[in-house]
């Protein structure tokens, strides 16, 4: 018996004593990393570091956290914020962010309101720290400029998937529900207000290959940047409206996606309404486009539903054979 107590006596201790190395190696590596981006002219600072969870985790805990990268001008601040991991898995962990953030871009800054805002994220064992695999999930989330605080976008809930596929190539999964989009970007796309206050869901299965893996460099030196991407499915309903897109394409080192989208779109002469209201489509076309769109959908025997292409192409787009403008850049800043 004596035996037996005092092999868990030395086993607790040891325990006790690999969690305490272990607390101190992460706070350390925490706090060396916020001096290495103090180092590059960032703004890293907290009021608080501490590492809890005896015996089992180590739940790393930042309060009055500040972060600023001078070279693309985004910064985030949060009253506090929180990594978890298991002491025995400490490569699976999982961040839990505050009900409320603040996000500043270049052009503009945004309070972030969320609620039970989580992520479970699984890293490769190495100094690179490549994810694997993560989810991301929040129940209400509320983005509201901070020049104009009646401008609110809202989600009543958000899911978010990625997992590493070979190479540099990331599968992404994601689910929008309840959108609510504020007032000026509301009356841009339906001034007329003939579609209901809220977009119903949106979903959407992608493969984005990019030059380089995600690992911590993305944030310490430079984002990488998309070279191809593939979307499996890519689903929305407004009201009546139910689009549906797939397809593949290329994008240039400047950015531009070159290749073609299939949609696949229900009710779609509110679409057509929507984009000449917007001032997407110049009033002189809109008739002899959705006659023309009307026979393609005539054509291929339901006249409610239309099969069309969206090109991409030296940095132009187009739907079908109409031209829509300039096609949007994707460079991750």
């Amino acid at each position: 018996m004596r035996a037996i107590l005092a092999v868990i006596v030395i086993a607790a201790g040891l325990w006790a004593g690999y969690w305490v190395i272990g607390s101190r190696t992460t706070l350390q590596a925490f706090e060396a990393w916020l001096d290495a981006r103090r180092a590059q002219g960032w703004v890293a600072e907290t009021t608080a570091l501490d590492v809890q969870g005896f015996p089992n985790r180590f739940d790393v805990v930042f309060k009055g956290l500040m972060l600023a990268d001078p070279a693309t001008g985004l910064a985030w601040e949060a009253p506090h914020f929180q990594i978890n991991a298991l002491s025995y898995r400490p490569n699976h962990v999982i961040a839990v962010w505050p009900d409320s953030q603040r996000i500043a871009t270049p052009q503009e800054k945004f309070h972030l309101d969320s609620r039970d805002m989580r992520a479970s994220l699984v890293i490769a064992p190495d100094s690179a720290l490549a994810p694997r695999r993560m989810t991301l999930t929040a129940d209400v989330l509320r983005i509201t400029p901070e020049a104009r605080p009646g401008e609110i976008t809202a989600l009543s809930a958000l899911g978010l998937a990625a997992e590493r596929e070979e190479g540099t190539a990331y599968r992404l999964g994601l689910r929008a529900e309840g959108l609510t989009l504020a007032a000026p970007a509301r009356a841009r796309l339906d001034p007329e207000n003939r579609l209901p206050d809220r977009i119903s869901g949106f979903s959407a299965d992608v493969t984005a290959t990019f030059d380089k893996p995600w690992d911590r460099s993305a944030i310490e030196r430079a984002r990488p940047q998309p070279t191809h991407i593939r979307l499996r499915l890519a689903e929305g309903r407004w009201g009546d409206l139910h689009l549906q897109a797939a397809g593949e394409v290329d994008v240039s080192p400047e950015g531009w996606p070159e290749g073609d989208i299939a949609l696949k779109a229900r009710n779609w002469r509110e679409i057509v309404t929507l984009l000449r209201v917007a001032g997407v489509l110049p009033e002189s076309l809109a008739s002899s486009v959705e006659s023309g769109l009307g026979m393609m959908a005539r054509m291929a025997g339901n006249p409610d539903t239309l099969d069309i292409s969206l090109g991409f192409g030296g940095g132009r787009m187009w739907l079908g054979p109409v031209p829509l403008g300039p096609a949007p850049r994707l460079r991750l800043r």
